[in-house]
């Protein structure tokens, strides 16, 4: 039986990162993964385009990570998104970098990060199997020995690095399994929770809003009336709520004052350029030079088609009157509609449907300079089964990315 110098379990971005950098260093490196293809998870990223990274310094890419921002330090001190970029453009891949500083392909595929990444691979003769689900690493004497698979096959290895992923999009071979694996070696795993996701919306209107986007939309997070987060960016409307950048990025929060049982609303505000006085002079602005426009076609200004009978409706205005009949009491119903409009939120959806996992090993029982266990020699951790999670933006890819190539050159 070959015994590799080490197994990465998981060929998303991190265990194929893992296995690239050990690769580099001559290891000799076994790569299994259950599903029968790599970077299943990694294709359909970003709409199928591939948020590499974030072009931002690390001061601020580290604030768009939750509780266990810190303990990315050092991965990132060894290898950040400029290492990131370096690395795809130097194999021949032309980027670009949009607004935000979103990090893509030029080409808008995500299978061109994939190609770049299989082709290291196979340059750095890692061996690859497919089908193959991990079922437990084994230990000899408290060490890493090697690991066996559902099909009862044993692989021998003296280092192992997980890297299964989360719970989210179980299709993409994310089933949870590192989570178990890693408990029975004694590893505390941090509570699982969605993040980035979808909103349900109590209000049964927002059905007729279905496919509408805003762009920098401005919501604000309410939880028993309180003012709790709030997010500015792209949102889109569902059958059943809220979808979209700004939507992801508060949904974690949302999710954890619904745990707590408040009454939780999203107030939008669709005009966020525009203070109350600038909307009340735009009002009557309107007013004075149309007077017998109808409030509905007095509305396309600032809102669109689609929205402004539901939104007349919810401010309970009647859409067919002219602008002069419009009371001073209605004109700041109006106004106040258009600036914090009230959502009320039934739920967010479930973790399987997840951009990203929260939660996961907890980053107290890994070395951060390494990524390997404090508790077992030779068991290494990378990517999203780590409780380490980011708003939307190209953020938690590139910790993908780095926690792997850290695991990969401490091998």
């Amino acid at each position: 039986m070959d015994r590799f110098d080490v197994i990465v379990v998981g060929a998303g971005p991190a265990g194929m990162m893992a296995a690239i950098r050990a690769g580099e260093r001559n290891r000799k490196v076994l790569l299994l993964e259950q599903k029968c293809s790599p970077g299943k998870k990694l294709l359909i990223s970003g709409n199928g385009r591939c948020n590499l990274t974030n072009s931002c310094d690390v001061k601020d890419f580290l604030e768009k990570f939750s509780r266990s921002r810190y303990f990315l330090r050092n991965a990132f001190a060894k290898f950040f998104n400029t290492d990131l970029i370096l690395f795809f453009e130097n194999s021949g891949l032309k980027l670009k970098i949009e607004e935000g500083g979103r990090v893509l392909p030029k080409s808008d595929r995500a299978k061109d990060i994939l190609y770049v990444l299989q082709e290291h691979l196979k340059n750095n003769h890692v061996r690859i199997i497919f089908g193959e689900r991990v079922r437990e690493i084994t230990l000899n004497n408290k060490k890493i020995d090697g690991v066996v698979t559902y099909s009862n096959k044993y692989f021998l290895a003296a280092r192992v690095v997980v890297a299964t992923g989360g719970l989210s999009y179980p299709e993409t071979g994310s089933t949870g399994d590192g989570y178990a694996i890693a408990e029975k070696l004694g590893h505390s795993i941090v509570p699982l929770s969605p993040a980035l996701v979808p909103i349900f919306i109590k209000e049964n209107f927002v059905k007729d809003w279905q496919g509408v986007a805003l762009e920098n939309a401005h919501v604000t997070l309410f939880a028993a009336g309180k003012k709790i987060d709030e997010k500015s960016g792209d949102l889109i409307y569902t059958h059943f709520g809220l979808s979209g950048p700004v939507v992801f990025d508060l949904s974690a929060s949302v999710y954890d004052v619904l745990r707590c049982g408040n009454a939780v609303e999203l107030a939008i505000n669709f005009l966020p350029g525009l203070d109350f006085k600038q909307l009340d002079n735009a009002l009557l602005d309107e007013c004075r030079k149309y007077p017998g426009k109808s409030v509905k076609n007095m509305l396309k200004r600032f809102l669109i088609h689609r929205l402004i009978g539901r939104f007349l409706e919810h401010c309970g205005i009647n859409e067919n009157i002219n602008v002069n009949q419009i009371t001073s009491e209605e004109r700041k119903k109006i106004i106040k509609s258009l600036s914090d409009f009230r959502l009320t939120v039934k739920g967010v959806m479930p973790i399987n449907d997840a951009i990203v996992t929260r939660g996961g090993i907890s980053t107290k029982e890994i070395n951060p300079k390494t990524m390997e266990s404090r508790l077992i020699n030779g068991l290494f951790f990378a990517g999203e089964i780590i409780d380490v999670d980011a708003k939307t933006g190209g953020y938690n890819m590139q910790a993908a990315f780095s926690t792997g190539w850290v695991c990969g050159d401490s091998i």
